[in-house]
């Protein structure tokens, strides 16, 4: 009849399917090469559709179009998912937290009573608390004692001390700066620790090593340590194992002899209460008694030469 659409032959079907396959085996590979595993869901989602239209394909053109439609729309779909996904960038890791002197101490496992006196001065907070601040606080440096330097110390050493008192004892371990064990043998003496003063009979520590810097040294004014190892090196924090409990002068050292007096410049000196200094007037005294003396030694001279005088006058004028 005129007008009529021609019937497909079996022939151009065939044809068209197998160009229809080629074409989406071609999407599909190039689509598995560039999108994620999500995407590559999302595709085959779509593929039973496709694969129904192409193998129920009627003699129709609106077949074929429906299926290269479909197989567009997937392509389309596919890629536009996967430029989303790559367009935005996985977030950058935290860095770690720096790690507390309370972890480190633990993990190492023979710091059991330093670590107590750390919690219960609680300056281990206060070192945890500096560390998570700016890094302008420079860091901590940290000698710990072992258990066995404890076990060392005579029976009262500690109980003792008032809690006040055990806190300086604490704080004298811990450095208020990095000092990395490159930088021992080169440290400025007396370090300052978080106790304080480091004047004579107050808080000093001094930190030295041979000349090959195989072996450094800790002394405090009554005890010398030795720093055997390194417990943890990081960047705001290091602690070293020493071999003995460190105690600070001020809380165990002999009393300091007070300053010699000046020498004296024979004056009067006046104490605080008004009353003069007795060996300054007796040196007056001694002083005042020499020049009397002296003075008298030079009359008696005086007064026999004028006897003299008068004698001789007597006799010229009993000749006369």
């Amino acid at each position: 009849m005129h007008g009529a659409s021609p019937p497909h032959s079996p022939t151009n079907t065939a044809q068209l399917s197998i160009l229809l396959l080629v074409i989406y085996t071609t999407a599909s590979i190039s689509l598995q090469c560039c999108t994620s595993t999500i995407n590559h869901q999302l595709y085959q989602q779509n593929e039973a559709t496709l694969i129904a239209a192409c193998t129920k394909m009627a003699p129709h053109d609106d077949a074929i179009v429906i299926a290269i439609f479909l197989l567009l729309i997937s392509s389309s779909a596919a890629l536009s998912a996967h430029g989303q996904t790559t367009s935005a960038p996985a977030p950058s890791p935290s860095p770690p937290p720096p790690k507390t002197i309370t972890a480190v101490l633990t993990k190492a496992g023979q710091f059991t009573k330093f670590l107590q006196l750390l919690k219960s001065t609680q300056e281990a907070d206060q070192i945890t608390n500096q560390l998570k601040g700016k890094s302008s606080t420079g860091g901590f440096t940290v000698f710990a004692p072992p258990d066995n330097a404890f076990a060392a110390l005579p029976a009262g050493t500690l109980n003792s001390l008032s809690d006040e008192q055990k806190t300086a004892l604490v704080q004298f371990h811990v450095v208020p700066q990095l000092l990395p064990a490159a930088q021992l043998d080169t440290v400025s003496n007396p370090v300052r620790t978080q106790a304080g003063d480091t004047g004579r009979g107050k808080f000093p520590l001094n930190v030295t090593s041979d000349s090959g810097g195989r072996q450094v040294n800790v002394s405090t004014g009554v005890v010398n340590a030795t720093v055997d190892n390194t417990v943890y090196a990081g960047e705001r924090l290091v602690v070293y194992q020493v071999s003995k409990v460190l105690l600070p002068w001020a809380l165990y050292g002999p009393p300091v002899p007070p300053a010699p007096a000046p020498v004296g410049s024979g004056k009067k000196k006046k104490k605080a209460d008004g009353t003069e200094d007795q060996a300054a007037v007796g040196d007056d005294d001694d002083a005042a008694g020499t020049t009397s003396a002296a003075v008298g030694a030079r009359g008696g001279r005086g007064g026999f030469g004028v006897g003299a005088a008068a004698v001789a006058a007597a006799i010229w004028w009993w000749r006369m």
